[in-house]
């Protein structure tokens, strides 16, 4: 039924709806938005904290609890919440993203720079390299590739904040373009926006890949 579903060339000539009318220009960038700064600022807290639980065992005490807490909860179920607190701006999207973004990294940092070889540390030191040197010259290229991949795993999950908390309340938004269009029964609008985002997704984690082969060529690559 093409109240459920939409065939190829529906989910195209959506495709062509969308951009003649100008929507589905405005909600991606809407979208976009919301990802690139919610996604950037998790990246950024989540280095920072997991190198702090990592480098300080009072911080690891003191943080680890309330990682492990609040990465257990639910962070999509309080999506309303967020929206009461911070309004239906884009406000409330970015912190659903930071949620959602932030902790991969953090356990990725931290497990990365705990498997730095202990040997390889001190003897950077031995050589008279400072304890900021040690961190800079052996730690953090040794915890590139889990950094990486907590940055992609972010991807996925920062994508997925966007749209939990458009559908919950936006003003615009491809969340909001499929809520839209699932109450209206417009199918092709709705594939559409599901294919931008799985397109998103796709392009996103590959561009990712492409970057640890140019920046990490000590990785092995399978």
């Amino acid at each position: 039924s093409k109240l459920f579903l939409a065939s190829p060339t529906q989910v195209i000539g959506g495709f062509a709806d969308l951009i003649r009318s100008g929507d589905l220009q405005h909600h991606t960038w809407v979208s976009t938005v919301e990802f690139l700064v919610g996604y950037i600022a998790g990246c950024v807290i989540g280095v920072g904290i997991g190198v702090l639980m990592a480098s300080s065992r009072v911080g690891k005490s003191v943080l680890q609890p309330w990682v492990s807490g609040i990465y257990a909860t639910p962070v999509v179920a309080l999506a309303p919440l967020f929206i009461l607190w911070f309004g239906i701006g884009i406000t409330s999207k970015i912190v659903v993203v930071v949620l959602l973004v932030v902790f991969p990294v953090i356990i990725n940092t931290e497990a990365g720079l705990r498997m730095t070889e202990k040997q390889l540390v001190e003897m950077v030191k031995s050589f008279g390299a400072s304890k900021r040197q040690a961190f800079f010259l052996v730690s953090l290229p040794s915890a590139l590739p889990f950094i990486f991949a907590g940055f992609r795993l972010g991807i996925g999950r920062g994508l997925i904040g966007v749209v939990v908390g458009e559908l919950f309340g936006a003003r615009a938004g491809l969340g909001q373009l499929i809520s839209q269009s699932a109450e209206t029964f417009n199918m092709p609008a709705l594939f559409a926006a599901v294919t931008i985002l799985a397109a998103a997704g796709i392009i996103l984690t590959s561009g990712f890949q492409w970057l640890e082969t140019k920046l990490l060529p000590w990785k092995e690559t399978s």
